[in-house]
């Protein structure tokens, strides 16, 4: 069984979750027309043996979407991250000097 700990919910079943594809692919741009590029990002996947960054969605929980480092060769899993980045922290606002 594999297990993935979520950062939001803490360990549970892969059932929970959804998976969403090889997280190191990069789409092309929305208004890209070249149909070679979409045909490479849609179809054309390596299949690595060993650490690989794959995208999964916690679906029967937090609904999150997350980084998942999985070794392929004996799926454990070496880390586990939210996919969204974090906002960016703001300097707090400063008082007006008299």
């Amino acid at each position: 069984m594999l297990r993935i700990d979520c950062p939001c919910c803490g360990p549970r079943d892969h059932d929970e979750f959804r998976y969403g594809g090889d997280a190191s692919v990069i789409r092309p741009a929305h208004d890209d027309a070249d149909p070679e590029a979409w045909y490479r990002y849609v179809f054309v996947r390596k299949n690595p043996a060993g650490a690989h960054r794959e995208h999964w969605q916690h679906v029967l929980g937090c609904r999150q979407w997350l980084i998942v480092e999985r070794d392929t060769r004996n799926h454990s899993i070496a880390s586990v991250a939210l996919a969204r980045k974090p906002p960016a922290k703001k300097s707090p606002a400063r008082k007006p000097t008299q």
